[in-house]
């Protein structure tokens, strides 16, 4: 028998009201990456025919997101709630009778093992939803779950909604859920908006199937961090403390040394090799690949496009953005380098500076194996310094030089000196 297919539905209308930010609430960042581009990550595993976004009336998610070929948007013209929200798809699922994943854009910490466990709990079953519930010894403001004797769920109650005895059950929902299609959307007909908020709650759904005699099921998850909902910027803080704790125990377990995690950040998309060692008061953005046996900082910062070889040492207060630099290369101090090509076995001197932007365009320096740069040297890009050149101690390298191999320069701005036959040996 076929499998019934799975369209997800994500729940992104949040407007920011309680962020005070003028963007919507699912494209504040994590470490690099908006929110709801965590959640999309955890949901294409699990093979979906289709997702569907729920927006607001802003169009900035479509320009801000990472998005695919089965993602289709339909906006919320009216915030007026979750199930009016899913509600809006309607007519466009309106021939479809498979499941649908419910969930909302502002849930970051989400795994795709937990909603891939939730997703075969429901088809494995005969239950109108499976919804996703943890357990928390302060359950705040999150909907409560209330079960019978038999412990069949019969209803969702919101903490707002909830009575004295209901606010102290521990079970919560964490908003994740699959429905059968059809009748989700038979549920949702008799849905009034008699609550405190005067909002139609998906959440009424459970209470509407379990009185016609439809089963519901649950799925426990036991690390409670991952049903997170994002609503503050404090929310976004806890956030991005998990998911950094996340990224650097992965790190660790793959052969990274990190002298210090409380003080390093390394974002999404990040490749570190084994045996390479990241010192305190760093940040590596996102797309950089570093090799292995480097050492990397303190107090360095690795932006995104930059490629860092093995054998290389980046020290304290160093910048690198958009950049190659080869194997065994030192760059100790107080160094920038931005659209560089760095060869193998260089020494950048302390306070070098390649300026890459004329305030128009951004230009290339490129520097050849075993070249050694003095100490405060000035690179005006584009320019090329070939291989085996030692620059002076405070030269400026005009804007579209050539420096052949085997030079000594130096001076403002720098002539070649004396053509040599160097190796920098790195002693």
């Amino acid at each position: 028998m076929k499998e019934r297919e799975t369209v997800a539905i994500i729940l992104a209308a949040g407007q920011s009201t309680r962020m005070n930010s003028s963007f919507s609430k699912v494209l504040h960042k994590i470490y690099g990456k908006p929110m709801l581009e965590y959640v999309l990550d955890a949901i294409k595993p699990l093979g979906v025919k289709k997702i569907i976004l729920i927006t607001n009336n802003k169009d900035d998610i479509k320009k801000n997101c990472a998005l695919s070929k089965n993602m289709h948007f339909i906006p919320q013209k009216k915030l007026l709630g979750t199930a009016h929200a899913v509600m809006q798809t309607k007519d466009t699922l309106i021939k479809f009778e498979g499941d649908l994943l419910i969930l909302y854009g502002d849930t970051p910490l989400l795994k795709t093992h937990t909603l891939q466990r939730l997703l075969e709990k429901h088809k494995g079953s005969l239950a109108a939803c499976t919804l996703l519930t943890t357990f928390l010894k302060e359950p705040g403001s999150y909907g409560r779950i209330v079960r019978d004797s038999d412990d069949n769920i019969k209803k969702i109650i919101e903490a707002r909604d909830a009575s004295a005895y209901e606010k102290t059950i521990r079970e919560i929902n964490a908003g994740v859920y699959c429905f059968r299609s059809k009748e989700l959307f038979k549920a949702t007909e008799e849905i009034k908006p008699d609550n405190k908020k005067g909002e139609y709650y998906l959440t009424d759904t459970i209470e509407i199937l379990s009185k016609k005699g439809f089963g519901i099921e649950s799925l426990q998850t036991d690390v409670s961090e991952e049903i997170t909902g994002v609503n503050s910027r404090q929310d976004l803080a806890r956030a991005q403390e998990f998911t950094k704790n996340r990224i650097l125990d992965e790190m660790m377990s793959k052969g990274v040394g990190i002298i210090d995690p409380i003080t390093t950040h390394i974002y999404n998309d990040v490749e570190i090799g084994q045996d390479t060692i990241i010192y305190p008061f760093t940040v590596i953005e996102s797309n950089v690949s570093i090799g292995k046996k480097c050492k990397i900082g303190p107090f360095a910062r690795i932006r995104p496009y930059t490629e860092i070889s093995d054998e290389v040492e980046i020290g304290n207060f160093t910048e690198i953005t958009r950049s190659k630099i080869g194997e065994r290369t030192r760059i100790k101090h107080r160094t920038f380098l931005g659209d560089a090509e760095i060869g193998s076995e260089v020494n950048i001197g302390a306070g070098t500076t390649t300026a890459n932007y004329d305030g128009i365009n951004f230009s290339k320096t490129k520097i050849g194996n075993r070249s050694f740069i003095g100490s405060g040297t000035t690179i005006i890009a584009p320019a090329v310094i070939g291989d085996d050149v030692t620059t002076g101690a405070g030269s400026v390298i005009a804007r579209g030089e050539k420096i052949p191999h085997n030079s000594t320069i130096h001076g403002v701005p720098a002539k070649v000196y004396k053509k040599t036959n160097r190796r920098n040996s790195h002693e």
